[in-house]
């Protein structure tokens, strides 16, 4: 599309003109890649169908659609919080995966925000997490309920902050897990959450009787 700032591989996007694909998941996955996953699939359908299911002029579409009056809320990753690097985890155990993030821009986030997974290994079932609108340069931890993998090995995933209207902004969050047998991450984890259980519990001495640290 002539005038188009957008550095797009002319060798890939000619592959894609002579596929002749009637693939529409095919398309619509390979237009989300193009775009870095600012768009959901249900986004590029649209504008896959609005060009007649051609790549290269739907991605032009998009960018014409995308004026820079619209503004996109910004997220900046801060820091893991739960599985940093180096850290190791047992095959098929649960566990917490927590991130640090923060509303990096001027405005506060749109109501409706969530976390979303984009891409690698999911780590479970989860595929989303509601995530509260922050005011600008506000920090926030953000949880995902997670199982490791059945096998020992290096595992990846990565996770976007998605608007309400399906749009993808902010930094690509990614959590590294290394599945290993005798890995202590789950127990640990399981030890700091009874730890805090316990010391949040209302000391009522003498009502369990033998049991010192009371019955759940």
């Amino acid at each position: 599309m002539e005038g188009m700032d957008v550095d797009l591989d002319p060798e890939l996007m000619q592959k894609f003109s002579c596929l002749g694909t009637t693939d529409k998941d095919v398309l619509i996955s390979e237009f989300q890649r193009l775009l870095g996953f600012q768009l959901n699939p249900a986004g590029c359908a649209f504008f896959l169908d609005m060009t007649n299911w051609n790549l290269q002029a739907a991605i032009g579409a998009y960018y014409d659609f995308e004026s820079p009056n619209i503004s996109v809320p910004s997220m900046s990753f801060v820091e893991d919080v739960t599985i940093g690097e180096g850290e190791s985890i047992p095959p098929d155990t649960q566990f917490i995966k927590t991130w640090r993030i923060q509303n990096s821009g001027a405005e506060a986030w749109p109501p409706g925000v969530c976390l979303k997974y984009v891409g690698g290994d999911q780590f479970g079932h989860v595929n989303m997490v509601m995530v509260r609108s922050l005011e600008p340069q506000e920090i926030a931890d953000v949880s995902v309920q997670m199982c490791s993998p059945s096998r020992a090995g290096m595992d990846q995933g990565q996770w976007r902050m998605c608007t309400a209207t399906g749009l993808y902004y902010g930094d690509v969050i990614w959590v590294i897990l290394s599945v290993e047998v005798g890995g202590l991450l789950g127990v640990t984890q399981q030890l700091s959450s009874f730890e805090t259980e316990f010391n949040t519990q209302p000391h009522r001495k003498g009502l369990h009787g033998p049991y010192p640290f009371g019955q759940s």
